[in-house]
């Protein structure tokens, strides 16, 4: 590593020792005492308070951005409202945003799975549940019994058609735009009456719109029934619905309410679903209530599951050794109570219970399924010999089974493209997911550095080309054909991807999740429950980068259960930074050689400096000294609040790089933003124009337009992100920026996460002293609450 680049100002050269003692402990400069009062990531919540460690921790972005503001302030931010949209683009079809037809799409999957699990609980038929072989084979048997044919003619099978290579399907050009209006505004007269309770008891008015929408029709009444009702809205504390209470019961009102208690567990447990828990154990979930002046939390706790507003599960606990067998002498009851097994008690929403539970019979299903006849053994075989020592394994392992985890750093990523282009070249429709795209509109799937086992040629703009193909732009260079990745929400949605056969299914044999770590359970129960019989999934990530923004922890919990197949890239990611990298994700912090600055420290003070520090990287330092261009390096802090925060630092940022009057919400043409289409996605781009139709974005090519009643919902400065925003995201340079106030929003995910966007040169501004040390070393990514393992153990056996 090297001390930063040389600048145009205030740029002392660090003594040649210096370096090293900047990653090192004990190394670093310390910052004043004073510095940072305002905490990195501001009070209300957003997604700065989940990276600061808070109970929002891994939170959707800004999905309790709010949370700390007065009741009916408007929360601040683009990822934290499933607003803007994408349209599909096609040709006469009405245009509708990407949020709602992801959740049409998952509306029809849970339709899909509430009739599966229906005709497992009815009668069935002999017969009936076999499918592929079995099902053959049974018809032969009876048409025996039935003398319509003879023995010989019915168990003789056919043989197989040689299968040609699958040809990439036509798809639509994508074409995103944002709707013009909500998809249903609430009624006048309802949003009066609820204005007219709001203000009666003090609130404020413009809080009707969300009450309604939360709600729905009759909420004025449901408020009087039941004013605790008003923590439905996002955003509202329970302090304020207890005021709200008070003026409207007047005396009535007290702690000990059951309506209050009802209202405070489901409050609980949904802030437990922004941090990442898909359920709270029972002892959490009380003393959380007690902590809420709750008199009785456990009456609060079964009033709740009473009323169905919760459900309580009873989940088997792993033991460290097996229970005993009962002896000679351990007769009657006493044998029975010997083979108990410890439970957990477990208490969780409906949404995310059912999610989670479709998840793992999903999964299971595809683990227990035979894989379609899909080329012989000696096919594949020949396949992995072909694709190279690193994604030889890979290819290997997919050939025998349903699902396979595959872990690694991006450059594994061109493993998975080998697989892809094997798959296809034994005839399946293989097909790519992730959950974004972009990074300074350049990055793609599968970039990798020439020279490396299984490194793929590298394409103009950036993207990967494998046999003529190109992976993000939408076009072949060769044969003109789309390409076969799509983004999770575009595939389930239909807008792009393989499209779903006659049952409903996705219409492909074989699917890789790019950015598995990324999974929510209830976008994974969509995929998996989306899956035909006999395809089979590959899910392939980095267990080392932050967890989903929804709530679960799929990718790790597969990885802990080992359920499956399990396959680790040999492929190191490469240079300066990804050794550095690699060391972050065992827990060291170690100095590396780097030649041509590819890392450089920043040492700062004070919040001012770190602000003054990082605009001068960006515009000057990085693309003099480093050759990369501002419009290529992205910022990464953090907190989106206080001083050194996004909003400060895309302020600094725009009036240096982009300067003008905001006239079309605060953004003019030629701005950076982050466009989120929905909680927890977030799409870089830059701002093209606006007109009467609304903001006009352009994100990784794909044409974007935002009315202008949504952009203050999802549409932020991009200049600088937090690290949640930027997973799953690279771009050739960043700028990390620690500032004094954010020692404690640091862990070792988060660390990695920051410095792994970089993928020629990275910058860190340095105002941490030892916290950088201490989180790469001891402070690991905080547990989440989860079910999947042992939903999971109950219906696969253990691999290995």
């Amino acid at each position: 590593m090297s001390t930063e680049p040389e600048t145009t100002e205030e740029a002392e050269p660090k003594a040649p020792g210096a370096t090293a003692e900047d990653r090192t402990p004990g190394a670093a400069v310390a910052a004043s005492p004073g510095v940072g009062a305002d905490s990195g990531p501001d009070g209300d919540g957003d997604d700065g308070g989940r990276d600061t460690g808070e109970d929002t921790d891994a939170a959707a972005e800004g999905g309790a951005e709010s949370a700390g503001k007065p009741a009916g302030t408007a929360t601040d931010g683009a990822d934290g409202e499933a607003a803007g949209g994408e349209g599909t683009g096609s040709e006469g079809a009405a245009q509708r945003s990407e949020a709602e037809a992801e959740l049409a799409a998952q509306r029809l999957e849970r339709e899909r799975i509430e009739r599966r699990k229906a005709e497992k609980r009815g009668p069935i038929a002999a017969g009936s549940g076999l499918s592929g072989t079995a099902a053959d084979l049974l018809a032969a048997v009876r048409a025996v019994e039935s003398g319509e044919k003879p023995v010989a003619s019915a168990l003789r099978r056919p043989e197989p058609a040689p299968r040609a290579a699958a040809p990439e399907p036509a798809r639509r050009p994508q074409q995103m735009s944002a709707p013009a209006a909500p998809a249903s505004a609430p009624a006048p007269r309802t949003v009066e009456a609820v204005r007219a309770v709001l203000t009666g008891a003090g609130a404020p008015d413009g809080l009707a719109p969300q009450v309604v929408a939360a709600l729905g029709e009759g909420a004025d009444e449901q408020l009087r029934e039941d004013p605790w009702q008003l923590l439905r809205v996002t955003g509202v504390r329970p302090e304020q619905a207890d005021g709200f209470a008070r003026a409207l019961l007047g005396t009535e009102c007290g702690p000990d309410d059951e309506r209050r208690g009802r209202a405070l567990t489901v409050w609980l447990l949904e802030q437990a679903a922004l941090a990442g828990h898909t359920a709270l154990d029972a002892p959490a979930l009380t003393a959380a209530l007690t902590q809420r002046a709750v008199p009785d939390p456990d009456a609060a706790v079964q009033n709740t599951l009473a009323e169905g507003e919760a459900l309580v599960f009873q989940d088997a606990l792993e033991t460290a050794a097996p229970v005993a067998a009962p002896t000679h002498d351990d007769a009657g009851d006493d044998a029975g109570e010997a083979e108990e097994r410890p439970v957990r008690v477990l208490v969780g929403l409906e949404r995310y219970a059912l999610a989670e539970e479709s998840l793992a019979d999903g999964l299971a299903r595809v683990m227990n399924s035979v894989p379609k006849d899909d080329g012989s053994g000696a096919d594949w075989e020949r396949a992995a010999d072909s694709a190279g020592r690193s994604a030889a394994e890979l290819i290997r392992t997919v050939a025998g089974h349903g699902l396979v985890l595959h872990t690694g750093g991006d450059a594994s990523r061109a493993e998975v493209a080998a697989l892809l282009r094997a798959a296809r070249g034994l005839g399946l429709r293989a097909w790519a997911t992730r959950h974004t795209t972009g990074g300074a509109d350049v990055h793609a799937f599968g970039q990798a550095p020439r020279g490396l086992p299984d490194g793929p040629e590298e394409g103009k703009h950036g993207e990967t080309v494998e046999s003529g193909e190109t992976v993000e732009s939408g076009e072949s260079r060769e044969s003109g054909a789309d390409s076969s990745v799509v983004t999770v929400a575009d595939l389930l949605s239909g807008v792009r991807g393989p499209g779903r056969d006659a049952d409903g299914a996705l219409d492909l044999d074989l699917l890789v999740v790019l950015d598995a770590p990324q999974l929510d359970v209830e976008t994974g129960a969509v995929l998996a429950e989306s899956l035909p019989d006999g395809a089979r999934l590959v899910l392939s990530g980095d267990p080392a980068v932050l967890w989903s923004a929804g709530p679960g922890r799929v990718f790790a919990d597969l990885l802990a259960a080992r359920v499956c197949p399990q396959v680790a890239s040999r492929t190191p990611d490469p240079g300066p930074v990804g050794e550095l990298v690699s060391g972050i994700g065992i827990g060291e912090l170690n100095q590396v050689e780097a030649p041509g600055k590819e890392v450089v420290i920043v040492p700062v003070r004070d919040a001012g400096e770190a602000v003054h520090r990082t605009v001068q990287l960006v515009a000057d330092s990085v693309p003099r000294a480093i050759g990369i261009p501002a419009e290529q390096t992205q910022v990464i802090t953090p907190g989106h609040g206080g001083a050194v925060g996004t909003r400060a630092l895309n302020t600094a940022l725009k009036e240096r790089l982009n300067p003008g009057p905001g006239r079309f919400g605060g953004f003019d043409p030629g701005d950076r933003i982050a466009y989120s289409p929905a909680p927890g996605r977030t799409m870089p781009g830059h701002v093209v124009r606006a007109d009467a139709e609304g903001l006009h974005l352009d994100c990784s090519g794909v044409p974007v337009v935002v009315p202008k009643e949504r952009v203050e919902q999802s549409v932020r400065p991009g200049w600088a992100l937090t690290a949640h925003q930027a997973v799953g995201l690279r771009w050739p340079a960043v700028v990390v920026v620690l500032p004094g106030d954010a020692a404690a929003a640091l862990t070792r995910p988060w660390v990695y996460t920051a410095f792994g966007r970089a993928e020629r040169h990275l910058s860190v501004v340095h105002g941490v002293e030892q916290a950088l040390q201490r989180a790469v070393a001891e402070v690991p990514q905080k547990p989440r609450t989860t079910r999947l393992p042992a939903l999971l153990r109950a219906q696969v056996p253990t691999a290995g």
